[in-house]
């Protein structure tokens, strides 16, 4: 009776993921649709850069924006968050030819209640902010994205066309490493379906979310909402940027071939930190919610094919069905990022590093190391307006 009530639940979960929540799993939302006609006037944008040990990706981070194909006026602010690699050098080097569109400013000492990234966000834009023209949009974007020359341009045009305050691109991540194709499509599988993208691009809905790694912001409607200082504890800084935008207006979310990270992650090991570090951050620091969140794994993507091996008649039929509806599920994005559809079959095995993840994440807030990222742990008492 419990196989078959657990069965039951599997089943009627994956029916619900699949046709009602917003679509997520079809990874419908991209920039490569239609072409947007462009503005009759060109507004100025700046980048801002936050870079904190970025040796390794900043040169060709830079070299990218600066290839950028975009007509109107366009200036790249690399903010160097104390790195002891040598990256605000290198990001001197590459851009040494072009210095005039390009600064290296060096953000002060971390100040109390700041994450690290929002930090010298803020001091790039203070920068702007002084400019005798300051820009009318302000695009934030990390240190290891790589632009096609294109990609400034498609965004603006869109936010113009489209009167947004924020438009993002989820850039695409590296994904050639056995440990990448086994993580990497599973973690934009997972947060499309905490944020599913069609709701994040509806006006009326209230689900708000933005990718980090490239986000092309209103710098009017940044000030209105509060600007930067509104969310400095935020670990999930780019949700809860979208959070406060999309109250001042439309956001834009979708997936691109445009904009790639240059990161690489070689094992596991490598792709835990980006996991384990928001985690826990993204339940709200609650331990109800952590083990909800277990419950759910454990309910959907565990005992599904345990059902199917172990249970019999209906159980087993429901588990089978189930495991079924994960693995089709899977499939847009397993063709997003050019990987065997086989992968589908063991997304409960992939579930269960997740799982595994964030539970780790809940045991570093614990012991004080939350948030841990390139030598600095945070980890704030949570917000609860």
């Amino acid at each position: 009776m419990t196989a078959l009530l657990v069965a039951s639940l599997a089943c009627a979960a994956w029916v619900y993921l699949l046709l009602f929540r917003g679509g997520f799993w079809r990874a419908a939302e991209r920039d490569d649709g239609a072409d947007i006609a462009p503005p009759v006037q060109w507004p100025r944008a700046v980048a801002v850069v936050p870079a904190r040990n970025e040796a390794a990706v900043i040169a060709a981070s830079v070299a990218s924006l600066l290839r950028q194909d975009y007509r109107g006026e366009f200036g790249i602010i690399v903010v160097d968050d104390h790195s002891t690699d040598g990256t605000a050098a290198i990001a001197r080097d590459a851009a040494a030819a072009m210095a005039d569109r390009m600064i290296v400013v060096s953000a002060p000492n971390l100040p109390e209640g700041w994450t690290g990234k929002l930090w010298a966000m803020s001091c790039g834009v203070s920068h702007v902010d002084g400019l005798s023209q300051p820009p009318d949009y302000l695009l934030f974007t990390d240190a290891d994205i790589s632009y096609a020359p294109e990609t400034l341009t498609e965004l603006v045009t869109r936010a113009q066309r489209d009167g947004l305050v924020l438009a993002s691109l989820m850039a695409k991540l590296h994904c050639e490493s056995i440990g990448e194709r086994a993580l990497i499509p599973a973690f934009i599988f997972f947060f499309r379906l905490l944020y599913p993208f069609a709701w994040v691009n509806r006006p009326d809905h209230a689900t708000a979310a933005a990718a980090g790694g490239c986000m092309l912001v209103q710098r009017e409607a940044l000030r209105a909402a509060g600007g930067l200082a509104s969310i400095r504890s935020e670990l999930i800084d780019d949700c809860a940027l979208a959070r406060i935008l999309k109250r001042q207006g439309p956001v834009w979310l979708g997936l691109t071939e445009r904009a790639r990270s240059l990161r690489a992650f070689r094992s596991l090991s490598d792709i835990r930190p980006m996991i384990s570090r928001c985690a826990y951050a993204q339940l709200r620091y609650s331990p109800w919610l952590l083990f909800g969140t277990v419950l759910a794994i454990v309910v959907t993507c565990l005992a599904p094919p345990l059902l199917t091996v172990g249970a019999t008649g209906t159980a087993r039929w429901l588990g089978a069905a189930a495991w079924a509806m994960m693995a089709l599920a899977f499939q847009p994005t397993l063709r997003f990022y050019r990987v065997s559809r086989w992968w589908g079959a063991g997304f409960p095995a992939i579930a269960a590093v997740y799982l595994a993840f964030t539970l780790d994440s809940a045991y570093r807030h614990w012991r004080g190391r939350g948030g841990l990222w390139k030598g600095r742990a945070h980890a704030p008492v949570p917000d609860r307006r």
